[in-house]
């Protein structure tokens, strides 16, 4: 029999970002439970931040009946020792008479076949929703009355089939027919039948449906929008934020003193959406001094909500232009930095720029780049984490020092590039070159010390600073032979296997570039340490792998790497043409050598074509000469033939490695 199930679980009013960060789990994790315990269902998961709620539309009433087999010991093994009998039918809890011999796989064993009685669900629902609640992950826990955690404490439960309570105690709290409507609503709501529970909350003021609230929200702002004319930004994991802490939400506008305006729209912004959870509001794209705060009051007078909030920014705005001008006046140094240490080992952050510097150098003069002129950009880079609003504002590290070294007249591409060091944008190549620098020396520094990331651990973002760099190097079409710098800095760290970040960063070209895996690894294996031209070569492969007759002629090819494995690549492959005994080997010979003087400049995907290209020469080469002559100096002519062909593959890409 089916019947409809609502569990209900009332709290103080949950943390929104641990809950978010926790939601995607949430309904995986109650449908394990309900597998478990042979009730898998569909249903429904609300929340608002005073309940998670869990809907089932039709649910069992009761376990099915099961029958099992049991397996125990051998027959020999059972007759031999008593015990063994004993013990199997007292721990199925039968008598030895039900217990039975079974022939299996032509050997008998202790069997004993159970028919096991389904109980009834709401005996499972109490042990079932503990359970689940000691699943959830929210990170930090409260303590309450004693040994009671959980992300809030839990201030009542409500569980109903049908038209039927059931009782249970968890977390010290008894479940009921007992629900709570909005704080602004204080009875209690007695359900006789769990189907009503919806619209008896909806009548107390809470909207259930966390979609219905988004779609409140939305519809708000854009009411307001459209009445005065203005843009509102809509940050999607803001409006997460609000919906998951409001149970009635209103979008109301609210304004503050436009003197504050004479900070940077990113500080407004951040002590808006960070602190307070506003939306900022734009008009012609320019931060304007009014905001639009989601209320969760249930009331007919917002002007009370709204002259709080203005009050509250008032102040945090109040605090953030004294900041302001503080640093302002304080100037921007890194002298400071000095006495800052940057890692245990790696010595301060002053440190760090002087190593950073150093990349940057090397970087500007291949460029071209004024190396004076960068390197100061580099040791103004961290100065900002000296003043007063980086220091309240840590989001804000590299876009202050933007516009403090814009207030004193620096270079606007310093200024620039300050604040773009963190990013894996740039607007030009230099900041793009600062920016390579400072991850590339975070990389060097932290393997150094051997501070790695582990698995799926990565504290410290190398992996993300190794993927900046490649997407800077594509953007910019910058060549930097990687194997080359890092040879040149290494001087600057504790001597360590450098070989060790140069695979580190060439593995997360496999996350960057979606392409083949074996494509990138084919291309990797020809040793070229310049990212740039690993990406042109890959591009070159894929077009060429994506092309009509590829398979066909991949065969061909590879079976020249595998004829080259024994061979030494970098040695010099002396071809002798006095050795040739047929016209094949001739004309193989010959139409290579034309081939590489053909595509001497050539691109490499006009390379790859030329070579392909010579196919059914190299077919007529196979099908009629034995490469491993008995004659080893004939063998080995022939075998260095195919390795010259080899050999210029292998300067785009090794085939041996590709899989198609």
């Amino acid at each position: 029999m089916l019947k409809p199930l609502l569990i209900e679980i009332g709290v103080e009013e949950l943390p929104a970002i641990p809950f978010l960060k926790e939601l995607p789990n949430i309904e995986k994790k109650w449908l394990n439970v309900l597998e478990k315990n042979s009730l898998a269902c569909d249903f429904q998961f609300f929340y608002t931040p005073r309940r998670l709620t869990l809907w089932h539309r039709e649910f069992k009433v009761k376990q099915a009946d099961e029958v099992v087999e049991i397996w125990g010991a051998p027959k020999a093994i059972a007759q031999k020792n008593p015990k063994a009998l004993e013990s199997f039918a007292k721990k199925n809890n039968v008598k030895i008479e039900e217990v039975e011999f079974k022939d299996k796989n032509n050997q008998e064993f202790l069997y004993l076949k159970k028919e096991i009685k389904g109980k009834e669900s709401q005996e499972l629902i109490g042990q079932m929703v503990e359970e689940f609640l000691k699943s959830l992950n929210f990170g930090k826990t409260m303590r309450w009355n004693g040994d009671f955690e959980f992300i809030r404490p839990i201030r009542w439960l409500f569980a109903m089939i049908d038209d039927k309570a059931i009782n249970f105690e968890t977390f010290g709290v008894k479940s009921s027919n007992v629900t709570y409507g909005h704080r602004n609503f204080k009875e209690a709501i007695s359900i006789n039948f769990c189907g009503t529970y919806f619209c008896q909350l909806d009548k107390k003021g809470v909207i259930l449906y966390q979609d219905e609230r988004r779609k409140r929200v939305l519809d708000g702002i854009r009411s307001l929008q459209n009445k005065y004319d203005f843009e509102v930004e809509v940050d999607s994991e803001l409006l997460d934020e609000v919906v998951a802490i409001t149970e009635y939400p209103n979008p109301i506008l609210g304004s503050f003193d436009e003197e504050f305006l004479v900070m940077p729209p990113e500080v407004i912004i951040t002590s808006m959406k960070e602190h307070q959870r506003y939306f900022p509001v734009f008009k012609d794209g320019k931060l304007t001094n009014h905001f639009i705060v989601v209320s969760n009051a249930h009331t007919n007078d917002l002007s009370q909500v709204v002259a709080g909030n203005e009050r509250v920014l008032k102040a945090r705005l109040s605090d953030a232009l004294f900041f302001w001008n503080n640093d302002l006046k304080n100037g921007l140094n890194n002298e400071g930095l000095k006495n800052i240490v940057y890692m245990n080992g790696l010595g301060s952050i002053y440190d760090k720029e002087v190593r950073e510097a150093k990349i940057a150098k090397i970087l500007a003069n291949k460029f071209n780049i004024d190396s004076t002129k960068i390197e100061k950009a580099i040791m103004l880079s961290k100065a900002d984490l000296l003043t007063e609003m980086v220091y309240e504002f840590t989001e804000l590290q590299g876009i202050m020092g933007y516009y403090y070294a814009t207030k004193f007249g620096e270079d606007s591409d310093i200024a620039l590039s300050i604040k773009e060091q963190y990013t894996n944008e740039s607007s030009n190549l230099f900041s793009a070159l600062v920016s390579i620098s400072t991850k590339l020396d975070s990389i060097m520094a932290l393997y150094s010390i051997n501070n790695i990331p582990k698995g799926s651990k990565d504290p410290f973002a190398l992996r993300r600073a190794a993927i900046a760099i490649i997407k800077l190097i594509q953007d910019h079409k910058i060549n930097i032979n990687l194997e080359e710098l890092v040879d040149k800095i290494k001087e600057n760290y504790k001597e360590f296997n450098t070989n060790l970040v140069i695979e580190f960063i060439f593995e997360r070209l496999f996350n960057y570039f979606d392409s083949n895996p074996s494509l990138i690894k084919a291309v990797i294996a020809s040793g070229d340490s310049d990212i740039l031209e690993i990406s042109k070569k890959l591009k070159a492969l894929e077009e060429i792998v994506e092309s009509e007759g590829f398979t066909d002629s991949f065969n061909t090819f590879k079976r020249v790497s595998n004829i080259s494995k024994d061979i030494n690549i970098n040695d010099e492959l002396t071809i002798d043409e006095n050795l040739f005994e047929n016209e094949y080997e001739k004309a193989l010979f010959n139409e290579f050598n034309q081939t590489k003087e053909t595509i001497k400049n050539a691109s490499y995907l006009e390379k790859m074509d030329k070579l392909f290209s010579l196919k059914p020469t190299i077919d007529n080469f196979f099908d009629n000469t034995m490469v491993n002559d008995k004659d080893e100096k004939i063998k080995n002519n022939r075998k260095n033939l195919v390795a010259s062909i080899y050999k210029e593959f292998l300067d785009i890409a090794d085939i041996k490695e590709i899989s198609i």
